[in-house]
C-alpha cells in the first residue's frame, strides 16, 4: 500500500530530474511512497525514458505519462488527478520540482508534520543552490529568500516547490485544481492555495523538510530578478482581481494598486538604507509596477513555447 506520492511535473529538463529522482531514491523513511513524473513535452518524452528507466533500477513504484497541453498548471492537475486514481490508497500528495533535490529527511519529515499538526497541506524551506560565485546582494534577494519559521500552523504556503496536500483538499475541488489561466505566467500555486485557506483548510510548516533548488546562471542576473519582481505584483493582482466582487470589489483592488505604489517607494528607502543594494531595494517598487501592469492587461508569458522551466513558482 502506498501512503504519499510524490508528484514531479517536468519539461524538457532530462539531467536535472536525474538528480531529482536520484534524491528521491536517498530518502530515510518508514513512509511508503511511489513517484509520478508528468512530461510537458510530450512530442519529446524525454523525462518520460528518465522517469521509467529510474523505475526499473530503483524498484520504485511510479508511473511516467505526458500532458500534451503545455503549461505547469496543466501538468500538475495531471500529476494529482492521476496519483489519486493510480494509488487510490495513498492520502499525501507531494510536490517537487525537476530542478529540485531532496534532503534525505525530507520525505519522513513533511508527512510527519502533517500528521502532527493535523494539517491538509505543509511547506517546507527551499534553499538555493546557486551555479557560479555570485554577489552577496544577489544571493540574498527576497525572491532567492524561504520563509524561515519554526515547524508548526501557519496562515499559509506560497508555492508548490515544495509541499504536501492532503488526498481531502483534492476532493474538495472539482478539477482542474491548479487554474490554467496562470500556465504561463507562474502563480497557479499562489492562487490553489489562496482558495485551499479561504474553504478552511488548514496549513502547517516543517522546518525540517529541507528542498534545494539548483539555480542557473541565466536566473543570476539582475535583469532576470527585476523582472521576476515584476511578474509577482502581477500574479498577486490577478489573485486579488479574481476574487473581487462588483463594482466596489474591482475599485477596491484598484485603490491597492495605487496605495502599493505609493508604500513600494518607502520600503524601497528602507531596503536600500539597511542593504545597501539598489537591486533588492527595487524589488517592492517593481512588485507594485507589476500589479499596475496586470491592471492593464500587460500579462507576461514567461514560460511559453520557450523552452525553459514551465514550474517556477512565485515566492
Amino acid at each position: 500500500m502506498v501512503e504519499a506520492v510524490v508528484c514531479i511535473p517536468s519539461y524538457r529538463r532530462p539531467e536535472g530530474l536525474r538528480r531529482t529522482l536520484a534524491s528521491l531514491a536517498g530518502q530515510r523513511t518508514g513512509v511508503s511512497f511511489a513517484v509520478t513524473v508528468i512530461d510537458n513535452d510530450a512530442a519529446g518524452r524525454e523525462a518520460i525514458a528518465v522517469a521509467e528507466a529510474f523505475f526499473r533500477e530503483t524498484g520504485i513504484a511510479g508511473r511516467a505519462e505526458a500532458e500534451r497541453k503545455q503549461g505547469h498548471c496543466h501538468a500538475v492537475n495531471a500529476a494529482y488527478a492521476g496519483s489519486m486514481g493510480w494509488f487510490p490508497d495513498a492520502e499525501f500528495f507531494l510536490m517537487i520540482d525537476d530542478d529540485e533535490t531532496a534532503t534525505p529527511g525530507w520525505l519522513e519529515a513533511i508527512v510527519a508534520a502533517a500528521r502532527r499538526f493535523e494539517a491538509d497541506i505543509v511547506g517546507g524551506p527551499v534553499h538555493r543552490d546557486f551555479d557560479r560565485k555570485i554577489d552577496p546582494a544577489m544571493a540574498t534577494h527576497q525572491l532567492f529568500g524561504s520563509i524561515d519559521a519554526a515547524s508548526g500552523p501557519i496562515a499559509t504556503i506560497h508555492g508548490s516547490g515544495n509541499c504536501l496536500v492532503r488526498r481531502r483538499v483534492l476532493e474538495a475541488f472539482e478539477p482542474p485544481y491548479y487554474d490554467p489561466a496562470f500556465n504561463f505566467l507562474g502563480g497557479g500555486d499562489m492562487d490553489f492555495f489562496t482558495r485551499c485557506r479561504e474553504r478552511g483548510f488548514r496549513f502547517a510548516w516543517s522546518g525540517e523538510a529541507e528542498i534545494i533548488e539548483h539555480v542557473t546562471t541565466d536566473r543570476l542576473t539582475p535583469r532576470w530578478l527585476m523582472t521576476r519582481s515584476a511578474r509577482t505584483g502581477t500574479i498577486n493582482y490577478l489573485i486579488d482581481r479574481k476574487r473581487a466582487r462588483g463594482f466596489a470589489g474591482r475599485l477596491a483592488v484598484e485603490a491597492k494598486n495605487a496605495a502599493s505604489l505609493g508604500l513600494s517607494v518607502f520600503r524601497a528607502a528602507g531596503i536600500l538604507a539597511r542593504t545597501r543594494s539598489p537591486l533588492q531595494a527595487s524589488h517592492p517598487f517593481l512588485m507594485s509596477c507589476g500589479r499596475i501592469m496586470g491592471s492593464l492587461g500587460r500579462i507576461q508569458a514567461p514560460y511559453k513555447d520557450t523552452g525553459k522551466d514551465t514550474g517556477a513558482t512565485a515566492p
